[in-house]
């Protein structure tokens, strides 16, 4: 075994090697977080991760914009373990194909559930949740949603409710894993 394997089966981190979205190998690492053993995953379609089929096509439609613009993609998002328990994951990747993002690229997952417990909210507050840790404004996240202000600052009044926190910056503590 050559030192690049070495480094990949025993990283500190999950690592795995996609191609069109579907598990080509990962480290152990990745098989403890998500479930099972390495061989377990080879040949997985990375959709079985992701809580809805909604959401997979949605941020894989966001990665794919920006691994087009840079060939890197970084997100923190809820996934699903093997057994159906979602967790908040940290995701990137880096594109070996910049031509066809997606051909071919390596990944890693950091599991945050001792950081960051998972709320259950709506496809639509997680996406309004995700953008508030960013620090954009109610403003810029409907832009970028497509929606009012007025409809993320109710999304946001829920989130804050879920949340127990009192006002915004509470919530993006609670958000980001910060001890209060």
């Amino acid at each position: 075994m050559n030192i690049a394997d070495i480094a990949f089966k025993h990283a500190p981190i999950g690592l795995c090697l996609l191609e069109n979205r579907v598990i080509q190998g990962c480290n152990a690492l990745f098989a403890e977080i998500f479930g099972g053993a390495p061989a377990d995953h080879a040949g997985r379609p990375m959709a079985e991760f992701y809580p809805t089929r909604e959401e997979y096509e949605r941020i894989g439609a966001r990665g794919l914009a920006a691994m087009q613009d840079t060939g890197r993609y970084a997100d923190e998002r809820v996934m699903r373990r093997l057994d159906g328990a979602l967790f908040w994951c940290r995701v990137r990747g880096h594109s070996l194909t910049p031509d066809a993002p997606f051909q071919r690229g390596i990944w890693s997952f950091a599991d945050l559930s001792d950081e960051r417990p998972v709320v259950e909210l709506t496809p639509r507050e997680r996406e309004v949740a995700i953008l508030t840790c960013r620090g954009l404004t109610s403003k810029e996240i409907g832009r970028e949603l497509e929606l009012s202000f007025r409809t993320v600052e109710v999304h946001r009044a829920r989130l804050l409710e879920k949340f127990q926190a009192r006002k915004l910056a509470e919530l993006v503590a609670k958000l980001s894993g910060v001890p209060l």
